[in-house]
């Protein structure tokens, strides 16, 4: 596959998250994908991440993914993004506090015959706590 294929795949699967359309992620992630850096309890698989963006959207409706640079070869794409909503419903035990976030995060995808095979990233968790209120 190509550097635009694998592009092609990411904006879909990003569409697919933003607008809750979780249930075509298999269509994105091969069924054995790994994630090197899971949230707490993501199994692997497709399973996994549409488990994770549901966790995510139940907490933030209105969830939004926005994709800010990208640098991408024939099997992997690297992007910086950042992550808004408003926090409505419980995460990780806190009851909805009604405030609104924003942070950063970076990933790296390394794709193989158009789908995601392998994921490294990390997202700024703690910010997005503080912003709630919920860390020091």
């Amino acid at each position: 596959m190509s550097r635009n294929s694998n592009l092609a795949t990411l904006e879909k699967l990003g569409s697919a998250v933003n607008e809750n359309r979780l249930g075509e992620l298999d269509a994105y992630f091969v069924s054995d994908s790994v994630d090197h850096d899971p949230a707490p309890g993501q199994v692997p698989g497709p399973e996994g991440y549409e488990e994770m963006f549901a966790t995510m959207r139940r907490a933030f409706p209105d969830l939004h993914i926005e994709v800010e640079h990208v640098v991408a070869t024939d099997d992997e794409v690297a992007f910086a993004y950042t992550i808004t909503g408003t926090h409505l419903g419980e995460l990780m035990g806190h009851a909805a506090t009604g405030r609104t976030v924003s942070y950063r995060g970076m990933q790296i995808s390394r794709f193989a015959d158009g789908k995601l095979v392998e994921r490294w990233g990390s997202s700024d968790e703690l910010g997005m706590l503080r912003q709630l209120g919920l860390s020091m």
